[in-house]
């Protein structure tokens, strides 16, 4: 009988005991819960993981764990900032797919995948007997569980204290934010409209992280009613929000938004000059990853810039990359990250 299917035998029968889980019966596994409910057997420490969510490789370079990432979905095209704070990643294997076959992982000698659970190979691979962690998140909340659960699975005790460590730095400067816009009612924030892309045209609604940051920096979606991120919107729609400020995803691939046709040229934010660029670093600091704690300081900045025109940007970045991903910044790198230009 193969170790694989013996694997699956032992994965099965933890899930049929979810609520009693037993103690590892192996000095080199341990048994855990994923985000969607479902409990495996994994190896104590990793050493060739296979990313297959994005977002996650992010999480997993800032606890330490780049060396042990044989194969991602990322590219060095795609994220050159990742790589430049993270060389080991040079040495993995570089997905052509991010639905890659059982064969093709243990052909790579994986020990364990991440994947979100709406992947439909999670549950070939895990046929297959290879660890399988479902991770996702769409708020901040989820953002923590995850990176708690990422760095428990690492099992290093450095992985543990940045979860911890950036845990707190992310409370600590909500409460800031919080105590500078308190005295700013509801109906008096500006109307912000975040754009993924222009061509076609997508935009991020309710229940999304973007949705959060906006309120959390000060503002208010102007897409508020419509649900979910990257949803297709009419230019006509964008004209009748009208919003105050408009912000360009990082991810948007337009260099710059297309501001001479007549519709665009009656937006109330493009007529005061409040059309921004989204920084861009190790990921899109706009969407879903650990920058989310800058890009609510860079947000603020944008949106109220009479609150924190004391705040520095270059430092606060460089600062952030030296403390969770030991990366000194130069002043010139941290110029290029918030202008979402790739390293020089």
């Amino acid at each position: 009988m193969s170790r694989y299917f013996l694997r699956k035998i032992k994965i099965c029968a933890l899930v049929a005991t979810v609520w009693t889980l037993p103690v590892s019966a192996s000095a080199d596994t341990k048994t855990l819960q994923d985000m969607t409910g479902v409990v495996s057997e994994l190896p104590v420490r990793p050493a060739h993981i296979a990313d297959l969510w994005y977002a996650h490789n992010e999480l997993l370079v800032m606890l330490g764990g780049a060396s042990a990432i044989a194969m991602t979905v990322e590219r060095e095209s795609m994220s050159p900032w990742m790589y430049r704070l993270a060389p080991a990643l040079h040495a993995a294997t570089q997905l052509p797919s991010t639905t890659p076959t059982a064969e093709t992982l243990l052909a790579g000698h994986v020990d364990l995948v991440f994947a979100t659970p709406s992947l439909s190979g999670v549950e070939s691979y895990r046929k297959t007997g290879i660890p399988t962690v479902g991770v996702e998140f769409h708020d901040t909340a989820g953002l923590l569980r995850c990176l708690d659960l990422t760095a428990s699975i690492l099992g290093t005790d450095h992985a543990q204290k940045v979860a911890q460590d950036y845990r707190t730095y992310l409370e600590e400067t909500e409460k800031t934010l919080a105590t500078r816009l308190a005295d700013i009612p509801e109906a008096s924030r500006p109307r912000v409209l975040h754009i993924l892309s222009v061509s076609p045209m997508k935009v991020d609604g309710a229940g999304t992280m973007i949705d959060e940051w906006i309120r959390l920096a000060g503002g208010r979606n102007a897409a508020g009613e419509i649900k979910g991120s990257k949803r297709p919107i009419s230019l006509e729609q964008i004209a009748a929000w009208n919003p105050d400020i408009i912000i360009l995803g990082g991810m948007s691939g337009d260099a710059e938004p297309k501001t001479d046709g007549p519709v665009w040229k009656e937006l109330k934010a493009v007529k005061n000059g409040k059309v921004y660029r989204n920084p861009v670093g190790a990921f899109p600091w706009d969407r879903y990853g650990t920058e989310f704690a800058l890009q609510i300081q860079w947000a603020a900045t944008v949106i109220h810039p009479e609150l924190f025109h004391d705040t520095d940007m270059v430092e606060i970045t460089r600062a952030f990359y030296r403390r969770f991903f030991s990366y000194d910044l130069t002043q010139d790198e941290a110029r290029r990250i918030l202008a979402a230009q790739p390293p020089a």
